[in-house]
């Protein structure tokens, strides 16, 4: 091996089983035998949004083919438990009394056949008492109607509340030339893996071991502790291959955690799989946030003063989306821009809709989006280019920590170079110069560009640490083990690869586990892009500690100094130095150890901050004005993540950024009607993006390594999500900013075109 593989374009060592035989999914299941005869999990769910419960009559169900059991909260001893966000707000994983979203689980019918489950549902009688529903999260911010009566209120979390500073008056402009307000809603989605949820549990020896279809094995272990009244260790969680998650498969929901429960009371396994349209209702969603804004400054192009008002939704249940807001969008809210004055203020509320969780990016595209368009505003109040207006404003480059005045510290950043890489690709001017001709001949289609240059923060989610263990077997191959979970990063190759950079054993001969708490009994698993940074950095940290030992074991068979031994990389031996031609190999090494097992070494990398991975995305669109269809013609993005491992696997990860960003800006949107009833169900509802309304995209390769960790890593999972969806949004209001149309929401879907052309002609 010549050189470091290390930054080279790897094909990815996964993708031969996925793209042949294809991977092994909680469906699959069936050759196991531990579920050899297991019953079928279905549940009841409300169809209403907001009521109490009357009556809950399951005897028709009882009676139904291939029922063996149905259950209520009182059936399984189950009781109302404090959120974790806000102890006022309870619920048990079984309605109790109370309903507060279409989607609740009501009660489970436990079938010989998954298709017996449902027919025997929709023989369940509920009876309810209708409450006043409530799906506009500023309407129930002041209604009298409480969603969690001993809350005292809606708001269910805010900075007020937690006592962060609330400097939100007018005094923040009261020097400014300019002021420009906007009101932007940032909508909800549904996060669509194409593998939607499913597990499996079964009791072995005084044992749960259940299969999950999760992010985190490890977290989910101690969800499914709680739910079940056990330790942990009595608990094995199985993470097989994983059809995507986005952030929402991150915790355990209700539907998992009681099928432990379940399967004592029935005594054999049991097994659960969400429908297509229960996923869309019932996996949490992203997103919906309100946001108002304010920003002001000089007729210059300076901005001054910025001031967002984010108003989240929290849906009707206080989950992790409550705490988004406060603790994801304000500390990134002031972005790339040197503003002297910075204020935001957050507020969750609870609504009658489904809850809101983690969504790729979690809170930061949200603080993303409100700058950039916000700056997007103040450029056309003032007649100046919505780039120079950026250049003007844009933090100088910065080699060591800054702190923004809203009160976080970057780790590194040079935003005016990613911002003129993206342009020069963008060929910016000239796409400027088109657009111009195009508005001088009044063509029906016009050209918009949209820019967008942000900062997010990586790797922020305390414990900032990861654990891995490398095994040397007697063979000479090597076993990786994480406590990250891949989903489609491609971490079975890069993990992989840093450990054949250290250790000089081919990374065919490399092996990664993960997902199975009995093998990797801690780890922080998959979210918020802290993979490679941490998850990496431990395989590097273990593997080069392993070198070290095996040096010592090298140094007995060769009976030389330890101190003379060397590694060669190029052939994965050791030897004295200067005697290549006598070695010993790993094989050789890993049975001086031990002949059966081999040699292991296990440890812990613990990052000492998070870091800002940040970049500028340009996207070029055509809108037809006498339709409203928007055309992504051109998408540039430079994405800056710090010291790449990979970069084929880079380009993949902002690829699919890009594509779930566009997404949100021209097509997805999960609705409710005034009832509270989901209004977009299924994939025929719910605009799903494919290649069709997709360009080819064009990456821009920038790397501005941190201190951070050893590998000058940042992560790349969220950003493309996070540029890609301010400046598609803005690149279709660019395009009719001569009509008089200063701002769309998202989803910029052909009707709501339309409407803004319309609405600014009139």
């Amino acid at each position: 091996m010549a050189g470091s593989i290390l930054g080279n374009r790897v094909l990815r060592k996964e993708d031969p089983k996925f793209l042949t035989s294809g991977g092994k999914y909680i469906e699959d299941l069936n050759d196991e035998p531990l579920f050899a005869g297991a019953l079928h999990v279905t549940y009841v769910r409300s169809t209403v949004a907001h009521a109490k419960l009357t009556k809950i009559d399951l005897s028709d169900c009882k009676a139904s083919p291939g029922v063996v059991a149905v259950f209520t909260a009182q059936d399984l001893g189950l009781e109302e438990e404090p959120s974790n966000f806000n102890p006022a707000a309870k619920r048990a994983h079984l309605a109790i009394g109370k309903v507060r979203w279409v989607g609740e689980l009501i009660a489970a019918v436990i079938t010989e056949r998954p298709d017996q489950g449902e027919d025997a549902i929709e023989r369940a009688v509920i009876e309810y008492e209708t409450l006043e529903p409530l799906t506009d999260v500023e309407k129930a911010m002041n209604s009298k109607t409480l969603i969690y009566e001993e809350c005292g209120t809606n708001i269910v979390m805010g900075t007020v509340e937690m006592g962060m500073p609330d400097n939100t008056g007018d005094e923040l402009f009261k020097d400014c030339e300019v002021v420009v307000k906007g009101r932007f809603m940032n909508q909800r989605v549904a996060p669509c893996p194409l593998e939607a949820r499913g597990s499996a549990a079964t009791w072995l020896d005084g044992r749960l071991h259940q299969w999950i279809s999760t992010q985190h094995a490890q977290g989910v272990r101690n969800d499914v502790a709680k739910a079940n009244k056990i330790d942990a260790e009595k608990i094995r969680i199985i993470t097989p291959d994983v059809g995507g998650g986005f952030g929402a498969k991150i915790s355990a929901y209700s539907e998992e955690l009681l099928l432990g429960n379940i399967a004592k009371h029935v005594g054999k396994p049991v097994r659960w799989r969400e429908t297509r349209s229960e996923s869309m209702i019932s996996l949490g969603h992203g997103r919906a946030q309100l946001q108002y804004i304010t920003i002001g400054g000089t007729k210059a192009g300076r901005v001054t003063a910025y001031q967002l008002n984010a108003i989240q939704d929290s849906g009707g249940w206080v989950d992790v989306g409550t705490v988004l807001a406060p603790f994801m969008t304000r500390p990134m809210s002031q972005g790339v821009y040197d503003i002297e004055k910075m204020e935001c203020r957050t507020t969750s509320v609870v609504t009658n809709t489904a809850p809101i969780v983690a969504y790729r990016g979690a809170g930061r595209p949200e603080a993303t989006a409100a700058i950039e368009r916000a700056i997007d505003l103040f450029a056309a109040e003032i007649g100046k280019d919505p780039a120079e207006v950026r250049r003007i404003n844009l933090i100088p480059k910065f080699m060591e920590t800054h702190k923004t005045k809203i009160g976080h510290t970057y780790d590194v950043g040079d935003y005016g170079a990613a911002l003129e890489k993206a342009m020069t690709v963008a060929k910016y001017s000239e796409a400027r110069a088109e657009q111009a001709e195009r508005r001088k001949r009044g063509d029906k289609v016009q050209l918009g560009i949209g820019v967008s240059v942000y900062v997010e923060i990586t790797g922020g989610v305390d414990p900032m640490q990861e654990h891995a263990k490398i095994t040397i077997l007697p063979n000479g191959r090597a076993v990786v083990y994480t406590g990250t979970s891949p989903h489609g990063q491609g971490h079975v190759t890069s993990w992989a690869m840093i450990a054949s950079s250290e250790t000089g054993i081919d990374i065919a001969d490399i092996d990664v586990v993960w997902g199975d708490t009995d093998l990797v009994p801690s780890g922080g698993g998959t979210m918020g892009s802290r993979s490679l940074q941490q998850g990496g950095a431990a395989v590097q940290k273990v593997s080069i500690e392993l070198v070290d030992e095996a040096r010592k074991l090298a140094a007995q068979l060769l009976e030389a100094n330890e101190s003379d031994i060397v590694l060669d990389k190029s052939t994965g031996a050791f030897h004295v130095a200067g005697t290549p031609s006598i070695s010993k190999s790993w094989s050789d090494v890993a049975k001086a150890a031990n002949a059966k097992s081999g040699m292991s070494h296990d440890g812990i990398f613990v990052a000492n901050s998070a870091t800002f991975p940040f970049g500028a995305h340009i996207a070029i669109v055509e809108v037809d004005t006498e339709t409203g269809q928007v055309k992504h013609r051109r998408h540039i993005a430079c994405d800056d993540a710090g010291k790449v491992v990979n970069p084929l696997i880079l380009d993949g990860q902002i690829h699919g950024g890009i594509a779930q960003g566009t997404a949100q800006a021209l097509l997805e949107e999960f609705r409710y009607d005034s009832d509270g009833n989901p209004l977009t169900t299924n994939f025929a509802d719910y605009t799903f993006i494919s290649a069709v309304e997709l360009p080819s995209i064009e990456v821009v390769h920038m790397e501005t390594p941190t201190f951070v960790n050893p590998l000058g890593a940042k992560g790349i999972g969220e950003s493309g999500t996070i540029g890609s969806t301010p400046a598609v949004q803005s690149a279709v209001i660019d395009a009719l900013l001569h009509l008089g149309v200063r701002h769309i929401d998202m989803p910029t879907t052909p009707e709501r075109v339309w409407s803004a052309i319309a609405n600014a002609s009139a």
